[in-house]
Order: C-alpha cells, then structure tokens, then sequence
C-alpha cells in the first residue's frame, strides 16, 4: 500500500461541518485491492489478538463486535485502517470515534477519513495504521506499544496544558470561538475586536507590573508585610556569609529556595544544620544567583486560587510519597504507586507519574534511607521536598472548609499584589482556623498559578475554575464573535465579496475581508496574492481592528483544510457551474456542489443562506440546510421564485430594470440597475446577479434600504476597486476590456455583454488552461468565436502537464465548430498577445483579454493608456 496524501481538515468540511478536525488520508491498496480480509488466511485472528480492544467498535453492523463480524465476512483495507488509527489514538489516551472510508473514481485509490484530538498525533496514527495493516496482512510481530508511546508523546509535546485547556474547553461550552496561536499556550478567544487572549492563566488583563512583583519574591513579601499580612521571616542571600547571617537571625529549621524559581525547583526544606544548608545554597543558586532563606514552617502546604478578587476554590497539596507495607522497597512502592490509572505520562491523567530525581535521593539519605530500603507498614515516605502536581505530588480540595477570614485576607491578597488570577500559596495547620490563630504563613504569591490541583484533585469536589476566568473575560453581555458573510460559488465570488465589503463599510463598520486579490482591512491591502482559504479567513479574524468580516471562499481551501471559521452568519452561493472539474475528486457537478455547500451548511440556524434561484444545484441544496433560506433571481417570472412569493418568502429579483427586494405582493425597489456602475449601464447582466445576492444579504442583514441603495450607486469598479472583473480603459480611438474569466459560465457572460458593446472589429485574447477537461477548452474556445472576429492564442503559464500543441489543438478545433470565418494568430506570450493587439487595433474597435494574470495585463493597458493621455495634454 501506498499513502499518497494525508491532510488535517481543522473546520467544517465535505466530510462533516460538525466534526472539524478530520486527517484525510489518500491511500492507494495497490495490489491488496484484490484481497479483503476474508480472503488473507488467519487475518481476523491477528488483528484481534493485536487490538482486542477492537471489538467495542460496532461498525455498521451496530453491535458490539461488529467490526470484528465485518473483518469475518470481508472488507477492504482502507476500512480496517480507519478503524485502527481511531484505536490507537484511544489506547494512547485520545478517546475519539469518527470515520470514513470512500473510493475514489480512480480504482484502488481511496479517502481514509478519520477523527482526532491532535493534529500531529492524527497523522502519526494514519501513518502507523497503514504500518500495522502491513504487518498484519504479513502476518509479522508488530510492536504496537511503541507506536502508543510514541502518540502519548507526541500529545504531551503539543497539546495545550490542563490549565490552558480547561479555559478553552469552558469557552467551547459556552459557544466562544478560539484560535492557537502558534504551538505554545498562547490562545485568543472570540474574533477581531471582540477578541481575548490568554496564555496559560495570565490573561490580557493581566497587569505587567502585577506580574513582576509576584516573581520578585523579596517585593511580593514586603508587600505584605507592609499590609499586615502574615509571612515567613527570612532574607535573601548570595553566599555563605549572607546564608549565616540570615540563620544567626532566624534560627533552624529553614527553607532554602531560588528567588526567581518556580514549580519548586531548587528548593530545600526543614534543613537543620549548616552543611545542609550550604548544600541547599548550591542546588538552589544552579536556578539563580539570589536564594530565600526563610524559616520552615511546619503544618501542611495550601494553595488558595483568587479570580477576579474572588476566592474560587482552594487545595491541600501533599508531596509525592510512598505507604510502606512491611515487604516492599521504596523503588517497589514507587512502581506500584505509578500503576494508579489516574497516574500517567506528564499531564494526561489526573496525577503524574512519580521520578526519582536528586530531590528523593536527598530526602532519603536525610532519613537514613535509599531505595532499597523497606519502609515499615503505614510508614508515610515523603519523596519529594515540595509538593507540586507535576513532580508526582497530590491534592485534596478544601475550598468549602476555609474560615471566612482567610477568605477575606486571600482576595485581599490579590487586590495588593494586583493579579486577577492569583495563587496563594500557604502554610499552616489548617485553613479552617484564621491565620492569625494557627500561626499560619503565606509562603508565595503566584502569577499564572496552575489550575490542575482544582479541576481534578485526588481527594474532594472538583472545582471549575475555568468558569470564574471566562466570566472575567466576557461578562454578560460581551459579545465574542463578529458577524461573518462567507461568498462562494463558481463565478461572481470577487466582485460579490467586494461590494458587500462596500456596504458593509458605509454602514459603519470596520471591515475585513479576503479576496482572490488579497487580503484587506477597511481597504487596506494588507497581502497580496490568492487569499480565498482558511489560513486567510483566520488572518481576518485574528485582526484586533476588525468589526465585521467578508470572507470570499473558495473550493481549494475547502477542500485542502476545511473552512477558517466555525459558523457564519450569512452564506451565500452566488452559482454553481462546471469548473475545474476533474481536479481533487470532483468529476461531476454534483461533486463540486457538495463542496460549494460547506459554506452554507456552517450558517448557523438563525441566520440565512442566499442562493441562486436560477441555478438548479443551489436550489437542491437548499433541502439540506436547518437554516433560513433565501434567493436571488435575474427572473421575475421564474416559476420558483413566483411559488415563494405565494409563500410569503423573501427573494431579490431582477424587474423592470430594477434591483428589487420582493415578498409576498410587496416590492421595494432598491435602485435601478442602470443607476449602479457595477452593472455597466445594466448591460452586464452576470453583475446584476451579483449586485441581488450582495443586496439580499445586506437587506437580511438589517441594512437600511436606502443606505444599500447609495452604497450600489458609490461602489465604482476598476482596475483599483475590482482588479480583473470587468475592467474597461477608453482609448480615443478603441477599447480594451480586461476580465478573469476562466471558465465556459464566464466565457458566456462575457459574451451576453459584448452582445450589447458596438464595436467595428471585435478581438479576443484567450488561453486554454491546462487543468480543464479537454470540452471545457473546446466549449470556450467556442464561445470565442461566436463572439469575436478575431482572436490571439496565448499561452497559459500553468500547463499541469499539457503541451502548448495539445491545448492549441483543442482551441481550434472548438473555434471551429462555429463555423465562422474567424480569423486567429498564436502569440505565446501573454504580455506580447496584450502589446501585439494595442499595437494593431482598428479604429472602432474592442479588445477583449480573458487573463489569468490580471495585474501584468491591467498594468500594461494603462501604461498604453497613460502614454496616450500623456499625448493628448501636449498637442
């Protein structure tokens, strides 16, 4: 077998619009095509001796065992690696369930589509199924384990912390949006100016100078000792001679630990003597230079989490240790204890496994022990000096048993040192009594305090703790999302997005929207090049400036990652017509409607899908939508459109020469679509079409009628406003028009417009693109020569494959079969084609450049253009 792609879908996709994250797999079986599993000896004993767990999946037989029966009878290859890859992401501790197995039209070749957690763990996973496929067909060992292993690692190396991952699970419960942004912990909630970000739990709200007072641990407890609040006495020292000094005042025990330290690195506690004490001087000074020496205080390790100047929850946090039984060495207990199912690799459980590490070696020695040494029965053998979940430590929540008191001086804490999620860290006999009582401590004040210990402690309630920091972040009534208009279709995407980008603007907003031109913030182009894809709309929604977004969508990014947006609110198909058909499986139209009908399936149900009431493939669609539907016609007769009049319904229709709003019996004429500059004087009737879906979504959007109608009347089109659609230049004695089109639907639109264009001698500029079918450039090359006298054969830059004499021969043969006297030339260079016919144009006549490279033909025509003007202000 043969893995020829694997992709990762991270939104709504062909597969599913719910199940964002998807790996698609293109697999080729090669010759085990010719073999299902019933038909390989001993297989189904295999593959159940290596997976056993297998049998929980019910396949389409819908019972337990039921892959299994499926394996029994015969099933291809491609469905017996889905079904691994998603058991193995389950054993590796990603429980997901989610897949999908098609041919495609080429025989042998097929989409394994299946669920995950994380992306990279996903592939790993399509990659190792087809390894175990192979093994198992062989019938050869296969170390699975090291696979599973090797996925656990992988998760720990990218996926984001329990702390980090809490606040974004909280933020998916309550429908907010997120973005990763980059591999850290970095996230941003909601979209463009409604955004929050947060790293870890440090928020954006976050203050700076909170932050490095909290790190300074010698400010954070002059701090509070200058607001009368209880702390260990002690100072910071250097050397030797500092570390004494500080002891002669103090007194053993102490607590050795590096200033600028965390997670308990470089600590040393109940440290009794001045040899010890050196040595803890030494392990903490390898973390940083300055040290706290401070008295050790006895009684048991708290921590007290604070949001928002609110208690949330609060932990008793006990260092890893090991019970002795009277039979087992330390070493032993430590292993059995690290077979607890709620113990696991780094953060993927509810406990971390337990190391060994200097730390235990030094606690044991202390004691006269080592790891041989048998504890005796209920002996409590603390192995570790600090008692930090990620060093293999435990917690017992507490929240409910703290005295009112400590809960005042805590939120009283955090307002002083200034976090809005703060961690205390406290020692004291107990939290029930006030500090002032027990003697109690506060031992550290925490920026970015773990949440671990609250959401699942080993002992006790879990605490959503997550849930105080989205209240912080979006109080009631905030708004995390920005309305989305998604435009797709096969012709009319550009220009659509554009001018409702256009009406967007004057009403107000900030717009962002993407385009096959570039990316743009209230006009601003900000990249340029074909931005029509996931990665472009996620740029739109990161922008902090950005109110309201217009995100032209097309095929390719469709289909290569999924859509860059959750859900919108508006989805509009402008047409759907045969194009780049029998590229990335999409032979049929049918084919390219199921992936043109991704954007409209994410609307979410109360907003609305616009669709093209002329065009029988959006109406099809509209039978799978669960949100409001509404259509756009160039017909006012249209049967169809006059049913949903009857109906009651909203539809845009084109009549009497106007851009009219139509429901029921009532009519609101919007404007007339001579009156709009888009439409050429109304002659370009394919623009009209795209003025009613961006008039229709605007008006279902609650613009003001009279606010879209100066919007169509102000929207100028051009080589600036709408590179390569429609763009005309005026020379005194010939016109030149150059226009994207691409395709037999934009080849007749064109045509329909040069019907209404007077013109002595019509010249037409075409190429045949390499990645078309071969009667998609014989039905062009056609519609050339109905509508022009004469044309120039460019060659087009992307041949996929193809020879100049293999597409030249087919734009003749299509040329001839109108049966004209049409004169043609071939001049393989574009931009020689575009000089050659300016060079040579009659007087009267219309040059027409179909260009796939508009912006070198839009830049030679006015510089032609800008030389004649030249000449005319100096006669």
């Amino acid at each position: 077998m043969k893995i020829l792609k694997i992709q990762a879908l991270r939104g709504p996709n062909i597969w599913s619009v719910y199940r964002k994250k998807l790996i698609q797999m293109r697999l080729d079986l090669e010759e085990t095509e010719q073999t299902p599993t019933n038909l390989i000896p001993g297989f189904r004993e295999r593959i159940e001796a290596l997976i056993p767990s297998l049998i929980t999946h019910r396949c389409s037989e819908g019972c337990v065992g039921g892959f299994f029966m499926r394996v029994e009878r015969g099933t291809w290859m491609g469905h017996v690696i889905e079904h691994i890859a998603l058991e193995i992401q389950t054993l590796a501790g990603m429980d997901t369930g989610f897949g999908r197995t098609r041919e495609t039209k080429t025989p042998g070749v097929y989409n394994v589509v299946f669920s995950y957690i994380e992306e990279n763990v996903g592939i790993y996973a399509a990659e190792s199924a087809v390894r175990i496929a192979e093994a198992l067909i062989a019938g050869t060992e296969y170390d699975i384990d090291a696979d599973i292993q090797e996925m656990r690692k992988i998760r720990e190396r990218d996926r984001l912390g329990p702390s980090t991952g809490s606040i974004v699970e909280e933020a998916v419960a309550r429908d907010i949006p997120w973005i990763r942004l980059g591999t850290n912990s970095l996230v941003q909630l909601g979209y463009g100016i409604n955004q929050m970000r947060f790293q870890a739990t440090i928020t954006n709200k976050t203050s700076h100078i909170a932050v490095d007072i909290a790190c300074n641990k010698e400010e954070t407890k002059r701090m509070l000792e200058a607001a009368s609040i209880p702390v260990a006495s002690g100072g910071i020292c250097r050397n030797e001679e500092g570390l004494e000094e500080i002891i002669r005042k103090i007194g053993y025990p102490i607590v050795l630990k590096p200033l600028d330290g965390n997670h308990g690195k470089g600590a040393s506690i109940n440290v009794t003597n001045i040899e010890d004490a050196k040595a803890g001087l030494e392990f903490a000074q390898k973390y940083g230079q300055r040290v706290i020496v401070e008295k050790f205080i006895t009684g048991f390790d708290f921590r007290v989490l604070v949001i928002d100047n609110r208690v949330v929850a609060a932990a008793q946090r006990v260092p890893a240790h090991v019970k002795g039984n009277g039979k087992n060495t330390i070493q032993e207990l430590i292993d059995i204890e690290n077979t607890d199912p709620r113990r696991g690799y780094g953060h993927e459980n509810v406990l971390t496994e337990i190391t060994v590490d200097r730390d235990t070696t030094d606690l044991l020695e202390k004691k006269g022990y080592n790891l041989e040494t048998v504890p005796g029965y209920d002996e409590i053998v603390y192995l570790k000096s600090t008692a930090n979940l990620s060093t293999g430590g435990t917690s017992v929540d507490v929240t409910d048993m703290m005295h009112p008191e400590n809960i005042f001086l805590a939120e009283r804490i955090s307002r002083v040192i200034g976090l809005d999620v703060c961690g205390i860290d406290i020692m004291a006999e107990n939290l029930t009594q006030p500090l002032k009582e027990n003697g109690g401590v506060i031992l550290e004040v925490n920026a970015a305090p773990g949440f671990r210990m609250h959401l699942a402690p080993s002992e006790g309630l879990p605490r959503n703790v997550a849930s105080p920091v989205i209240d912080m972040l979006y109080p009631p009534g905030k708004e995390s999302r920005i309305p989305i208009f998604a435009v797709t279709g096969t012709n009319g995407k550009t220009t659509t997005t554009r001018l409702l980008a256009h009406i967007v603007k004057n009403n107000g907003f900030k717009v962002g929207f993407t385009t096959s031109d570039g990316i743009y913030v209230q006009n601003h182009m900000l990249e340029k090049g074909d931005t029509t894809g996931p990665f472009s709309a996620e740029y739109i929604l990161k922008d902090p400036t950005v109110e309201f977004a217009v995100l032209e969508t097309a095929r390719g990014g469709i289909l290569r990652s999924g859509l860059g947006f959750s859900r919108c609110d508006i989805g509009i198909i402008t047409n759907i017509q045969e194009d780049h058909l029998g590229l990335n499986d999409i032979h049929t139209l049918d084919d390219l409607s199921k992936v043109k009908r991704v954007v409209v399936r994410s609307v979410k149900k109360t907003g609305w899908a616009i669709l093209n009431g002329d065009d029988a493939e959006c109406i099809k669609i509209a039978k799978e939508l669960d949100c409001n539907v509404a259509y756009f016609s160039m017909e006012e007769d249209n049967p169809f459109i006059k049913e949903l009049a009857k109906e009651g319904r909203i539809t845009a229709v084109y009549e009497n020469g106007f851009i009219t709003i139509q429901k029921g019996s009532w009519k609101i004429r919007i404007e007339k679509a001579s009156h709009i500059p888009l439409t050429m004087g109304g002659k370009a009737r394919f623009m009209i079409a795209n003025v009613l879906a961006a008039t229709l979504a605007s008006y279902l959007w609650g613009f003001k009628t009279e606010d879209i109608s100066l919007s169509l009347q102000t929207f100028i089109p051009g080589a600036a406003q709408t590179p390569g659609r429609m763009n005309i230049f005026n020379f005194r004695k010939f016109s030149v028009l150059i226009d994207f089109a691409h395709n037999p639907a934009g080849y007749r639109a064109i045509e329909e417009f040069l019907q209404n264009v007077e013109a002595t001698h019509k010249v037409g500029i075409i190429a045949g693109v390499g990645d078309r079918r071969d009667e998609d450039i014989r039905e062009c090359a056609e519609i050339a020569g109905r509508m022009f006298d004469h044309i120039i054969i460019r060659q087009d830059k992307h041949l996929r494959g193809r020879t100049d004499e293999n597409i030249n021969g087919l734009i003749m043969e299509g040329i001839a079969r109108t049966g004209r006297n049409v004169t043609s030339e071939i001049i393989s260079k574009e931009t020689d084609a575009l000089k050659h016919a300016i060079d040579n144009a009659q007087e009267g006549s219309y040059i027409t450049a179909l260009s796939d490279v508009v912006t070198n033909a839009i830049d030679i025509v006015q510089g032609y253009l800008d030389r004649e003007n030249e000449e005319i202000l100096s006669e």
